[in-house]
């Protein structure tokens, strides 16, 4: 099986002349150009323009999501990080199992084929080349609400490594921005009880009455 590598998401390019103030250039133009679409597991174009504002996340310093941190990068995930960790980071959230290059190709490509269903963001060490960070976030069509959807935040997860970054916060925000770029109408999350006060800080909260996460494990 040939070897699949994961491609810078952006290139930019920001306009400017010589007689342009240094506040209109800190204002410039960019352009960016998504150069990974049949790499890229959703478009990374549906990154620009989110505003981290718009969640309740508080970041000091601030963070966005073209500068999510020093030496670090924001993108959609590849097809290609079957081999930067991912898996791995998953693996410090729950139990992921044996996976062939092949199984994670093949569910790679049925995942991105039921487009606008799975948005999977990762944040990328880009001096190492490795992912550090994750958030999912998927998409459930509904016909109440006048044919609206739900986002569901799934598999948030940060290295152990880079934790203390305020980096949890970030993806989880990511997240919920996304989702309201997608005209979801609410945002879902579930967690264990000793993350019950992190969510609330970032603005999830359990509704009165309907408060109850049920599951059958099968």
């Amino acid at each position: 099986m040939s070897s699949t590598t994961v491609i810078n998401a952006w290139t930019s390019e920001a306009k400017s002349d010589s007689k342009s103030s240094q506040s209109d250039i800190d204002k410039a133009e960019v352009v960016k150009v998504n150069n990974n679409d049949e790499e890229a597991i959703y478009n990374s174009s549906l990154l620009l323009g989110l505003d981290l504002t718009q969640s309740n996340a508080l970041f000091n310093p601030q963070l966005s999501i073209m500068n999510p941190g020093d030496g670090l990068r924001l993108r959609p995930l590849q097809l290609g990080d079957y081999s930067t960790g991912f898996l791995q980071l998953l693996g410090q959230l729950t139990k992921v199992g044996e996976i062939s290059q092949e199984q994670w190709e093949m569910r790679f490509k049925g995942m991105k084929k039921k487009d606008g269903t799975y948005f999977i963001t990762v944040l990328e060490d880009i001096h190492t080349n490795q992912v550090i960070g994750a958030a999912t976030l998927v998409v459930e069509q509904k016909f109440i609400h006048g044919c609206s959807q739900v986002g569901r935040v799934e598999d948030v997860v940060v290295s152990d490594q880079y934790r203390g970054r305020q980096l949890g916060k970030l993806m989880v925000a990511v997240a919920v921005v996304l989702a309201k770029r997608l005209d979801c109408y609410k945002a879902t999350l579930n967690c264990t009880d000793k993350m019950i006060k992190f969510y609330n800080g970032l603005g999830f909260k359990c509704e009165e009455g309907d408060a109850n996460f049920m599951v059958i494990r099968l």
